[in-house]
């Protein structure tokens, strides 16, 4: 059974502090919450922008009826992927990814890409263990302080 269907502007109540809650614990030390807080109105924002885009794909993760997790593509680019933090260790992030990066092949990529935060160990660690592979371009963050971030990419099979 898919542990996916697709997010929808209802799911923006749930998702939201999911999605706050993830990365105030896995980016506090790249986004210091003193001097620069989680930007809720702005992410909210490109959240109804993003849904409504027929070009990009967003992916609601449930279990047990209940928002457990989320991702997005655009084309061949995985630009959204988290999970609550209550699931962190429970492989559930393990099988969104698996689900995601099987849709981006099932639309005929033969690469996927992304772009981690360069001080994001635990999420580099993560892709990498995927098989995802640091590329030479980097870009900045729109966010402040403006943090590096490393493109990765993935060969689909």
């Amino acid at each position: 059974m898919p542990l996916t269907r697709p997010l929808t502007p209802d799911d923006l109540d749930a998702l939201l502090p999911l999605q706050e809650d993830g990365a105030v614990a896995a980016l506090g030390h790249i986004f210091p919450q003193q001097t620069h807080p989680f930007p809720a109105a702005e992410v909210r924002s490109r959240w109804v922008h993003e849904l409504a885009d027929p070009g990009i794909r967003s992916f609601a993760a449930v279990e047990d009826g209940e928002l457990v997790g989320f991702a997005a593509v655009r084309g061949a680019e995985l630009f959204h992927l988290g999970t609550a933090r209550p699931t962190w260790g429970s492989g559930l992030a393990a099988r969104l990814h698996d689900e995601v990066v099987a849709a981006i092949a099932a639309d005929g990529h033969t690469v996927a890409w992304l772009r981690v935060f360069e001080e994001n160990r635990r999420a580099i660690r993560f892709y990498e263990r995927r098989g995802w592979v640091a590329t030479d371009e980097v870009s900045w963050s729109l966010f402040p302080p403006h943090p590096v971030l490393r493109r990765f990419e993935l060969p689909l099979r």
